[in-house]
This record gives C-alpha cells, sequence and structure tokens, in this order.
C-alpha cells in the first residue's frame, strides 16, 4: 500500500509555500518569448467609409465668395398677387370687401406688397373659393373700413345668408375700364428681397509629441506606412471636413448678439434652417414613410405652385429609401407608375453615371426624382441619433439671378478669398522641431500641432423649390 503524502511544504516560521511539483517550472522558450506574434497589420474599419461629406459637391457648387463678410442675393417675388379678405355679405348690387392687414393710412409703409395698395378701381378680383370675379369701384380710407367697393362682374346682385362665401382668397386676374376713360392712376411691381447668410469660420485641431510620432506599430495606416499619429492626422482633416460640411447644413443665423458667449458670432443660414423657414415641408415621415404616389402627387402639387424645375435628388435615410423601392415595385406590379426615370439631364442623359454615383431614379407627373440614401441621417452618432430630419428633395437645375441674370446653382457653398489668399481650406503646422516644423516661437515644445481653418456659407436660392421631409 503507497503513501500518498503532501507536495506542499508549509514553513510556519516564515508563511511560504513551495510547490514540488513541475507545473511550477517553464521552458526557456516560454521564458523570452522567442516566437514572434502573429499581429495582422489591416486596419479594420469596424464602422466602414464614416465620412459624410459629398452632399454639398454633388447638388451644388463651391465657389469663391470675395471679400465680405457674408453672401448676399437677391429673389424675385411673385409676378401676380393674390390678397385675403372678407365680404361685408350683404345682399345688394355692391358689397365692401374688408382686407386683411391693411390699412389705407400706412399701406405706403412697408406692408406686405399683396394688401390693398396693389388694388384699384376697375381691377377685376376671382374668389378662389367659389371662383366669382368682381370688379372693384372704389378704394376706401382707414375710417371707411380699409378695402375696397366690389360689383360682380355679371352684373348679379350679391346674396347674403349662409350660401354666401364671405372670407377667402382673392387673385388680381385683369381689370376692364370704359370707352374714353384715363389710363391707371397706380402700378404694381414685384417684389425683390435680399437674402443673406454671413460666413462660419470652422477650425480644427490636431497634434502629436516628438516621441509618438518616431514610434512605429503594428498596424499598417495606409501605404506601408505604420505611424500611427498619420493616421490620427488624416482622421482629424476628414473629421474636421464633416464638421464644416454639416454647420452650413444644420446652421442657424443667431438672432440675439447680446449674450456674453455668443455676441460675436452671428451665426450661418444652413440648408436646413432656409427649409425650415421658406421652403416645402412633409411631416410625420418617420412614423409614416413617404410609401404611396399619392402622397407624391402632393408634393408633386405643390411643386408646381412653386414653379420648380422637373428634376430632384431624393436625400433621404434608410428607412424612407426603403419605403420608396418599396412603392416602386407595388407600383410596377400594379402598372401605376410611369416607372424608372428617362430623364437624366443632371448626369449628362448617362443612366450608367446616375447608377454609378448611387442614385435610384424614378419619373413622376413629369417630374424626374433620383433618390440617395444619405449617411448623414443613419449615422447613430450624427442626425441618425434622431428622428426629426429624414431627407430632402433638392431641385438639380440652375437659378437665374434676379439682379444680374446670371445663372447659379439652387444650392451653393462659398468661401472667402481676396487677393490669391483663400480660406476654402486652410492647413498649418507648428512645432518646436517635431518633424521639422520650428515655427513655435522660443515655447521649445515638444510636439507638432496641425491647424485647420475654414470660413463659408451656404447659399440656398429659392428655398420655396426644396423639400424638407421632417419626423
Amino acid at each position: 500500500m503507497a503513501t500518498i503524502g503532501s507536495t506542499t511544504v508549509d514553513h510556519t516560521s516564515t508563511g511560504l509555500q513551495y510547490r514540488l511539483t513541475p507545473e511550477k517550472y517553464t521552458t526557456v522558450g516560454e521564458l523570452i518569448k522567442t516566437t514572434k506574434d502573429l499581429v495582422v497589420p489591416q486596419l479594420v474599419e469596424t464602422y466602414g467609409d464614416q465620412g459624410i461629406t459629398g452632399f454639398l459637391k454633388l447638388t451644388g457648387a463651391i465657389n469663391s465668395g470675395g471679400s465680405s463678410d457674408q453672401v448676399d442675393w437677391w429673389e424675385i417675388g411673385r409676378r401676380h398677387k393674390t390678397l385675403v379678405g372678407t365680404l361685408d355679405a350683404t345682399s345688394g348690387q355692391s358689397d365692401v370687401l374688408v382686407i386683411d392687414g391693411t390699412d389705407e393710412a400706412t399701406s405706403a409703409d412697408g406692408l406686405d406688397p399683396s394688401t390693398i395698395k396693389n388694388l384699384q378701381e376697375n381691377d377685376i378680383l376671382m374668389n378662389t373659393a367659389n371662383g366669382e370675379r368682381y370688379l372693384v369701384t372704389d378704394r376706401l380710407n382707414s375710417s371707411d373700413g380699409d378695402g375696397v367697393t366690389v360689383v360682380r362682374l355679371d352684373g348679379a346682385a350679391f346674396a347674403s345668408g349662409v350660401d354666401a362665401v364671405t372670407n377667402g382668397t382673392f387673385a388680381v386676374v385683369g381689370n376692364m375700364y370704359a370707352q374714353g376713360t384715363n389710363q391707371p392712376s397706380r402700378f404694381a411691381q414685384q417684389d425683390v428681397i435680399r437674402r443673406q447668410s454671413p460666413f462660419a469660420i470652422v477650425k480644427g485641431r490636431y497634434e502629436v509629441n516628438g516621441s509618438q510620432a518616431t514610434n512605429i506599430g503594428w498596424v499598417d495606416t495606409g501605404n506601408g506606412d505604420y505611424r500611427w499619429f498619420m493616421y490620427e492626422e488624416m482622421n482629424a482633416r476628414k473629421r474636421f471636413e464633416d464638421q464644416r460640411e454639416m454647420t452650413l447644413l444644420f446652421g442657424e443665423k443667431n438672432a440675439d448678439t447680446s449674450t456674453a458667449v455668443a455676441k460675436d458670432i452671428a451665426g450661418t443660414e444652413g440648408y436646413f434652417s432656409a427649409l425650415e423657414n421658406r421652403g416645402i415641408q412633409v411631416s410625420n415621415a418617420n412614423s409614416n414613410p413617404l410609401d404611396s404616389f399619392a402622397e407624391f402627387d402632393d408634393i408633386i402639387l405643390e411643386l408646381d405652385k412653386q414653379g420648380a424645375p422637373s428634376e430632384y435628388a431624393m436625400y433621404v435615410n434608410r428607412k424612407q429609401d426603403l419605403a420608396i423601392d418599396d412603392m416602386l415595385a407595388n407600383g410596377i406590379a400594379g402598372s401605376t407608375t410611369a416607372g424608372l426615370a428617362g430623364q437624366f439631364g443632371a448626369f449628362n442623359n448617362d443612366a450608367d453615371m446616375a447608377v454609378r454615383l448611387g442614385f435610384k431614379s424614378f419619373t413622376r407627373g413629369g417630374y424626374t426624382f433620383h433618390k440617395h440614401d444619405w449617411k448623414l441621417l443613419n449615422d447613430p452618432t450624427l442626425a441618425g441619433a434622431g428622428t426629426h430630419f429624414q431627407g430632402v428633395m433638392c431641385p438639380m437645375s440652375q437659378v437665374a439671378d434676379a439682379r444680374t441674370g446670371l445663372k447659379a446653382p439652387a444650392l451653393a457653398m462659398y468661401y472667402k478669398e481676396a487677393n490669391g489668399y483663400s480660406r476654402e481650406m486652410e492647413h498649418w503646422v507648428t512645432g518646436g522641431g517635431v518633424l521639422g516644423h520650428t515655427n513655435n516661437g522660443d515655447t521649445g515644445t515638444d510636439q507638432a500641432v496641425f491647424h485647420y481653418r475654414s470660413e463659408v456659407a451656404m447659399c440656398v436660392r429659392a428655398a420655396n423649390q426644396h423639400v424638407l421631409i421632417k419626423g
């Protein structure tokens, strides 16, 4: 019978314990690690290509904006005017049309030009609610009740009671004068609206110390370069370009510069801000995305009212993108759509070019829509983190400047430039000798600092022809 004793000796005097079995020992190879680890040098892009720039390049233009603190442009108003008013709804041959928001005493002093100051005797008005036409016989002053006296153009008497349309929108459709009468005493002219967008100064920074600049790592950051700081500097530049574009997309003008923090920042009008203030807006697209031709028809009817061009680029988030794909698939199966687009004017009439750029196109009601998913609205660290913005429809056409007549893109980015000095994309490096940069004065800091700066502004012409899709 064998007796197996304990393999551990307990020296109670010192509290030390020694193992007598072989697992305490190792080989020389294990001790000094002579075998090289297998390190895969390729860097894994865990989240794919994270760049979001490119919207402005595809939908607009990048231009020099000269030497001013803001971009100014002019937009022409409607050629014809409408007004909102109320008929007294009294029976008889004549009636009084009271026009909302007018005062004859002050109408020449800054009121909307669609008010009474554009009306005169013998103008023909049409009630857009019921089609009745009226002839203006007299202009009333403020003491008589801010409006005009009208008679029905067909000579019939006015009706009173529940069957009468008493208020609504009235269009000026013409005029009619008797024989031997004088020329009109007044005239109307189109509004020319001056719009402005201040330049925004966008800045970025990255730095590396001398020790890290000389370290060689395991990861190939590109073209056989194993210096990690080079990859990070490239990332810093891309991050700056992304933030510059997002500043132009999400920027807002600063209406209150009295606060201590923002008093020196005028802000800038971003693309979404312009569309929120002056564009066509479609709501509830997140919970109920555009997924029917009826919804697109409503948008097309509004585009017709705004005199919109026939070709649009749609930049949408993935949910909206898939909903449109399903709509097109169901429409083709049911023969309710005009099919895929036959016009590619924005792509030199080349369907293959549109496909290469990631667009899927379709036509409806004479309009061509080029659909593209927008990474900005899908990224959960950017606008994809919420549901407020779902997409945009940008006209792919040029707009005539109301002042000069020159053609320009509906959407453009301008940058500051003068006498050969451009602030579109400034980049310089300072350092205390690191990487050969010795332009940091006497401080002698052991680092190289990479600087980025750009001064840019967004110009959204004819925002009334752009569509904003919101959740």
